[in-house]
């Protein structure tokens, strides 16, 4: 097991190069000039061809593009993105808190997701074909069709406004939590518990259900077996979801006012701020390896035949 972690830890290494490249280089490709985007930032009411050129020289971007690439890529290496061109301020300092605050937000909502998960897909499969999967799996489908943006208003609305029960926005308490992982479980569990009754319904139909059966094995000695095996694939799963999750919680954390990545990424977006932009892609990218790594080093270990495959 040491032998394959350390192979697979080895080849994240490659990987995580290239995201950084293309990183650097899609952001390099934009029409925009950074140092407008820097001069104006700084309310400079005329910008003039000796302003740029000072400017490029003092942000390093007058150097060939390699080398600017490897001093960023080294400097990400120690935690240095840079400093950001609307407040001046190291772009660590607001990624990290924010990335903190989204992770808060990931962690509560994959915890409800999982077990969500979990329970609807194995309910959906020892029911299969009768009313109570067909009813789980439409009204899945109705709400995961719901834009996420208009969930969470509908539950502000009612809940916040209407019923002035919970906050409409920050995260003051554990109140704070409510909405948003509602509207992201509401989202992402329709759509996983699927993955997890596809997984039981094939291991349903496995040789080792019907010796068990045919031995007198209790249904409930059977679906432990079942869910058991079933996780791998759960595992792998939601492993990934996380990442997912992270990454996709742009459009909660506007509508909910939550202090996260998705809110900085709006913002530094529209006001072109480069730096900030690449280090939130970078943290992503490597977040969504580092999960998928994390997910084949967890099949691994649960089954050792996949391992020595892939040794």
């Amino acid at each position: 097991m040491g032998r394959y972690a350390m192979r697979r830890l080895f080849l994240t290494i490659p990987l995580l190069l290239v995201i950084s490249f293309v990183t650097f280089v899609l952001l390099n490709l934009s029409p925009l000039d950074p140092v407008e985007a820097v001069l104006h930032a700084r309310d400079i009411p005329q910008i003039t061809h000796e302003l740029i050129a000072q400017t490029k020289g003092e942000l390093g971007l007058d150097r060939p593009f390699f080398i600017r690439y490897i001093h960023w890529l080294t400097a990400c290496l120690h935690l240095d993105f840079g400093k950001s061109y609307l407040t001046g301020k190291p772009v660590s300092s607001l990624i990290g808190p924010a990335f903190l605050n989204t992770l808060k937000l990931t962690f509560v909502a994959s915890v409800v997701i999982i077990v969500g998960s979990l329970l609807l897909g194995v309910v959906c499969a020892m029911k299969e074909g009768t009313w109570v999967d067909k009813s789980i799996r439409g009204l899945a489908f109705f709400v995961t069709a719901m834009p996420a943006y208009w969930l969470g208003s509908l539950l502000i609305w009612y809940w916040a406004v209407k019923m002035d029960l919970l906050p409409t926005s920050g995260m003051e308490s554990y109140r704070s939590y409510i909405l948003p992982v509602s509207v992201i479980s509401i989202s992402y569990a329709g759509i996983y518990f699927r993955n997890v009754r596809s997984a039981m319904l094939n291991n349903l139909n496995e040789d080792y259900v019907l010796y068990g059966r045919a031995c007198g094995l209790s249904e409930i000695v059977i679906t432990k077996h079942i869910v058991r095996n079933s996780l791998q694939v759960a595992v792998s799963i939601f492993c990934m979801a996380i990442p997912t999750i992270l990454g996709g919680t742009v459009v909660i954390e506007n509508v909910f006012a939550w202090p996260g990545l998705g809110s900085l990424s709006v913002k530094s977006i529209m006001g072109r701020d480069f730096p900030v932009i690449q280090a939130y892609v970078l943290v992503l990218g490597v977040a969504f390896v580092g999960f998928n790594t994390i997910a084949d080093l967890i099949n691994a270990a649960m089954n050792p035949r996949l391992r020595n495959n892939m040794s």
